[in-house]
């Protein structure tokens, strides 16, 4: 019976981790307000008690979950290395990254979603996430620069603008995809619809860097 606490006691980062998958899972089904501490002890066979040892409240695991959730989509960008591809072919890989990133991961664009709800109070108290993302805005800064030097990009584009208009088809198409599938009639599951929407952004984003 002492191996498995010992398992446990030896393992914090695992159960650290273990917490958050199933934290993930409550706030997403659930909201801030509606999730309990209960329930995600349950989803991961512990106590309330080693929760908040880990995180102290719910409020700070709601905000560690924003964290780690941010943190993926942001480690895999540092990942694509653009600073190595011309500008043309890392601005068309991040807005395919981008698109397949969110298609892919709906527990993201749902969290995103709810703390939006919250008026973005938990983002906002969060400097990792500032941080994290203050890095993608130097990147494609970067890149803009080096398609402006080049003769390939407008000048004067503003990163933030650049990086709203990647994000926000990639986030509108999966946010709403239930009522606009209903609506419309259009699966947007169907693998040849993505494709011609990916297709669609890219070549939109790239129109529009280019004129």
């Amino acid at each position: 019976m002492s191996a498995p606490r010992k398992s446990r006691k030896n393992n914090p980062e695992k159960t650290r981790e273990n917490i958050l998958q199933a934290a993930i899972t409550e706030f997403v089904q659930f909201g801030l307000s509606g999730a309990r501490v209960d329930a995600i002890a349950e989803r991961t066979h512990t106590s309330k008690r080693m929760i908040y040892y880990y995180f102290g409240s719910k409020e700070q695991l709601y905000q560690a979950t924003l964290e780690k959730l941010y943190g993926d989509i942001r480690s895999t960008e540092q990942s694509l290395h653009l600073g190595k591809l011309g500008p043309v072919e890392a601005i068309r890989r991040l807005v395919e990254f981008t698109f397949d990133h969110h298609d892919r991961n709906v527990d993201f664009v749902r969290i995103v979603s709810i703390e939006n709800i919250n008026f973005g109070q938990y983002v906002g108290q969060s400097e990792t996430i500032r941080t994290m993302s203050s890095h993608v805005l130097k990147s494609l800064g970067e890149i803009l620069d080096r398609g402006a030097e080049a003769g390939l990009f407008r000048r004067g584009l503003d990163p933030v603008d650049v990086h709203m208009l990647i994000s926000s088809f990639s986030f509108y198409r999966v946010s709403n995809r239930h009522t606009f599938s209903s609506i419309f009639q259009i699966d947007l599951q169907d693998d040849e619809v993505k494709q011609r929407q990916k297709r669609m952004i890219c070549e939109s984003v790239l129109g529009f860097l280019q004129r």
